[in-house]
């Protein structure tokens, strides 16, 4: 899963799979489901996104995560290792 904010649209795209989207369903003004050919959901656009959501914090709880990293602008870790 991956997080894409794109500062200069405010837009938060969150990336379920790596599959391609075939379909999108607006189920909220701003809010776009995407699903693949198969009908599964494989992302998420969230359009005026720091509008919507606290873009200055990130929590993951009780994901079974192996490992985290961080990119781009101002990013002071890039990879830590989920213990």
């Amino acid at each position: 899963m991956k997080f894409h904010y794109y500062p200069d649209t405010d837009t938060m795209y969150i990336d379920l799979t790596e599959k391609e989207s075939a379909d999108s369903v607006e189920v909220a003004p701003g809010v776009i489901l995407d699903f693949d050919a198969e009908g599964r959901l494989v992302g998420i656009d969230i359009d005026h996104a720091s509008t919507l959501i606290d873009l200055s914090r990130l929590e993951a709880d009780g994901l079974p995560l192996g490992r985290i990293m961080l990119t781009g602008p101002g990013s002071k870790l890039s990879q830590a290792q989920a213990g």
